[in-house]
């Protein structure tokens, strides 16, 4: 069967060049971050089978070392963006350094903890504002030179960034270290009797999913301006792992869409309130019983049906001359 991701990608990025034509950059560049942050979650439980409940702890924190660098400190926004990601991405070392020593539940209950740990943190510490966050970041020339303070201008950045994260992410997994990534979450024991060190391909998977998740953070702090306590809630884990399971968990664009549809419902039903929770939980319970795969997941196990039945036809001549 043939590989369309790429051809679907760069149909994507088509249509994203052209979507701030129609619809509000800033609404568009939110979704881009929250991509960028489920296809880097994905990368952890849909081709490592690690289920972690505290990526918000990279998320809001890097959101805080990118909004704190740029105000405080008078950084460019390139570089307040590099520094959330790299601070992420050492968090993930540490956090991960811990968190693969248990799997399951047992791994993902670590996680939480850790999570809530960097929440206390973020609440207490006095760069981070407290219950106020830190609020008006400039958005100065990028590189300066690109006047980023028009969100037009700016959305094409965000875009280049989520472009770039996705290509990271689509060229791990069909290395051979995403190979072996796979084997761990099918049958980790064969893979450790094969010599794979498993627990260094585990934890630099958690390291790579963490930097990304930063990456994502540090930009939504910028385009937002702003880095708050929400961001790094454990409330933000279960949105990550949402937006993966109404996508497809294991899939290249089903984390994408899953964002997509999240981000939308949020928007355009904020005018329900606090009821907004109730519809996105039907819609949860909705996915899992009738698109156990995700939508995306379905949309392929359909296509891969109908796809059967034509190689059939074509081989079957073939098969009956000899």
């Amino acid at each position: 069967m043939k590989n369309y991701d790429m051809p679907i990608f760069a149909a994507l990025i088509a249509l994203l060049l052209v979507a701030p034509l129609a619809v509000y950059p800033v609404f568009l560049m939110k979704v881009l971050c929250f991509a960028l942050f489920a296809l880097a979650f994905n990368l952890l439980v849909g081709y490592v089978g690690l289920l972690s409940f505290g990526h918000a702890m990279f998320f809001g924190f890097s959101a805080y070392i990118s909004a704190y660098t740029v105000k405080s400190w008078g950084w460019n926004p390139e570089f307040g963006i590099l520094a959330g990601t790299a601070v992420a991405a050492l968090l993930g070392l540490v956090a991960g350094a811990i968190a693969i020593r248990r799997q399951g539940i047992y791994f993902a209950m670590v996680t939480l903890a850790l999570a809530q740990m960097v929440f206390f943190f973020c609440l207490q510490a006095p760069f981070t504002g407290g219950e106020d966050g830190i609020q008006g970041v400039p958005r100065r020339a990028l590189f300066g030179i690109l006047d980023i303070r028009s969100d037009m201008n700016f959305y094409y950045v965000v875009l280049a960034i989520f472009a770039a994260g996705f290509l990271i992410i689509y060229r791990t997994i069909h290395s051979p270290f995403g190979q072996v990534l796979k084997a761990i979450r099918e049958n980790e024991p064969r893979a450790i009797s094969l010599g794979y060190k498993v627990d260094q391909y585990k934890l630099l998977a958690f390291v790579l999913s963490a930097g990304l998740t930063g990456l994502a953070g540090s930009t939504k702090a910028i385009v937002f301006q702003l880095a708050s306590l929400t961001d790094v809630t454990w409330q933000m884990s279960g949105e990550a792992v949402l937006m993966t399971l109404v996508g497809g968990m294991g899939t290249v664009f089903g984390p994408m869409v899953g964002a997509a549809i999240i981000i939308t419902m949020q928007n355009y039903l904020a005018g329900f309130g606090e009821y907004v929770l109730v519809i996105q939980g039907v819609i949860f319970v909705i996915t899992v019983l009738l698109f156990r795969r995700g939508v995306v997941g379905e949309i392929a196990a359909l296509g891969a049906r109908l796809a059967r039945p034509r190689e059939e036809t074509v081989t079957s001549p073939a098969t009956a001359t000899h």
